[in-house]
């Protein structure tokens, strides 16, 4: 039989062997890259995802291999027609050398304050070449890949690679965009009553012309109105000449009943007439004639 002695020797045996196992294996993920140290010193790198051996006393460091965020808080820059800008930019990079990355910088965090200080220097530099209205509205998309451009220059000493950089925002300061605004607003109140005075003075024209146009054609009508009316009057008046030459009788009757029709009305029947008027002929006798009195013979 074994004796108690050579059992736990076995078991620690074991033991050791796990952990001797434990410690020289590691995995590197799919979105990692890992850099093997012995004694603090950079021996490999690994980039393949899996499970991977070391030395038991050999340490690791896992480095992200994605593309990361750089958000930079906004900056002031001068162009160069001495405005000044508020710009908001922000960048992407991923580091590409790990072991460069490692012996240069050593962490996400430092890199992240190191190219900040990178971007900023590059935006001042490049927009400071441009004009105002080149930054904002012409010339943008070819700014921001300069700046890239530059930015990775600088950036690949530590194993950087600066995929993209992007203006969000470049303005003018608070202050300025009031001016500015205040000045446009201005200008645009300016035009304004200018084009209503313009208006105005159209509308007038507009309104004389009419008015005169007006004028004219309710003169016409007034002339053809009367010129109507000489021709209906004098058509009636031959018309009653026509009537009087066929039945003088019969005309001067309708005359006078038309006379009658227009001087008694009611509720006003005063004359200051004689009794024996022409007026009444036709009172005294149907005919209207006057009646003749005959001298006495002596």
């Amino acid at each position: 039989m074994r004796s108690p002695v050579t059992g736990i020797a076995t078991l620690l045996g074991l033991l050791l062997v796990v952990i001797v196992g434990y410690m020289s294996l590691f995995t590197v993920a799919q979105t990692e890259q890992t850099i093997v140290l012995q004694f603090g010193k950079p021996v490999d790198v690994v980039t393949a995802p899996g499970l991977h051996f070391k030395a038991p006393w050999n340490s690791v460091i896992n480095i992200d291999k994605r593309i990361l965020d750089l958000e930079n808080p906004s900056q002031e820059a001068i162009a160069s027609d001495q405005k000044r800008l508020v710009v908001d930019a922000f960048a992407r990079y991923r580091i590409k050398d790990a072991l460069r990355f490692y012996q240069s910088i050593g962490s996400i965090q430092a890199a992240n304050i190191q190219l900040t200080t990178l971007l900023n220097a590059a935006l001042r530099r490049v927009l400071g070449e441009v004009t105002f209205i080149n930054v904002v509205r012409d010339d943008r998309e070819k700014l921001m890949q300069r700046i890239r451009d530059q930015l990775d220059h600088e950036a690949d000493g530590y194993g950087i690679q600066v995929v993209d950089v992007r203006i969000r925002r470049a303005d003018l300061p608070e202050q300025n965009s009031q001016a500015v605004y205040q000045r446009m607003k201005t200008e645009r109140e300016r035009e304004a009553a200018e084009f209503r005075a313009q208006g105005g003075q159209k509308a007038q024209e507009i309104r004389s012309k009419a008015d005169r146009e007006a004028t004219v054609i309710e003169a016409d009508a007034r002339s053809l109105a009367e010129q109507t009316r000489g021709v209906g009057d004098a058509e009636r008046n031959r018309l009653f000449a026509e009537a009087y030459g066929q039945d003088a009788d019969f005309f001067a009757f309708y005359r006078s009943m038309a006379a009658y029709e227009t001087g008694l009305r009611a509720n006003d029947t005063r004359f200051l007439l004689r009794p024996d008027s022409d007026f009444f002929r036709f009172f005294g006798n149907p005919s209207g004639k006057t009646a003749t009195t005959t001298p006495a013979k002596p």
